[in-house]
């Protein structure tokens, strides 16, 4: 079954923590993507920018907005995600819990629904 991990950060409890500390989980992280693409449960991950460069489109009443910043406001903001393909729930909590990320966010994880005949990736 393939589940989204995605993965909630506070940016200012990395900021706190420094840039030797957030270099240090980057290389955790990657090194978590090489384990489970050796076990074939990696489909692909990604960190993202700061919130600081997000931005939320809507339609309300017929009329676009767009607005600067995450969805919400929270101290939690989306930081990036991986996309796995494992056998149940518990082997994607597991692989969550070793996010180096959850120590300052959390990891949440949401079964994909396949829709048949959508183009593949590039």
């Amino acid at each position: 079954m393939k589940y989204m991990l995605l993965c909630y950060d506070n940016e200012q409890a990395w900021e706190e923590a420094g840039p030797e500390a957030h270099k240090a989980a980057i290389q955790e992280a990657i090194g978590l993507t090489h384990e489970l693409d050796a076990k074939g449960q990696y489909i692909t991950a990604s960190p993202l920018q700061p919130s600081s460069t997000a931005v939320s489109v809507r339609i309300r009443d017929g009329k676009q907005q767009v607005t600067d910043g995450p969805f919400a406001e929270t101290t939690e903001v989306l930081g990036g995600y991986y996309i796995v393909d494992v056998p149940n729930l518990d082997e994607a909590i597991r692989i969550a819990e070793r996010h180096p990320g959850i120590c300052f966010g959390a990891v949440e994880i949401r079964p994909i629904l396949e829709i048949p005949n959508l183009p593949t990736a590039k």
